[in-house]
């Protein structure tokens, strides 16, 4: 496989923001905040929408179902995940 070739089956994995179009408002709203603020954690996530701690996650599972978020481990803290909007141009 090219070079050319692997970026584009990467693309194709990654959401869009028509995916988001149809997600309850709750997880619109945490892809927005991801959007403005690069990456969080689900509790500065939670402080910065004032959404409780479960609708952040259910949110946060949503948009991983569309692909369009990226997850990782904290390195500062591995207990805590750090998320990212990853939104396929």
């Amino acid at each position: 496989m090219s070079a050319p070739e692997a970026v584009h089956r990467e693309s194709e994995s990654r959401g869009t923001w028509d995916d988001v179009r149809d997600l309850p408002p709750s997880a619109k709203l945490v892809a927005k905040v991801l959007e403005y603020n690069d990456t969080m954690t689900q509790q500065q996530i939670a402080d910065e929408t004032l959404l409780p701690a479960r609708t952040v996650r259910y949110g946060l599972n949503r948009l991983e179902e569309e692909n369009v978020i990226d997850s990782r481990f904290s390195f500062s803290d591995a207990r805590k995940r750090l998320y990212s909007l990853e939104i396929a141009d």
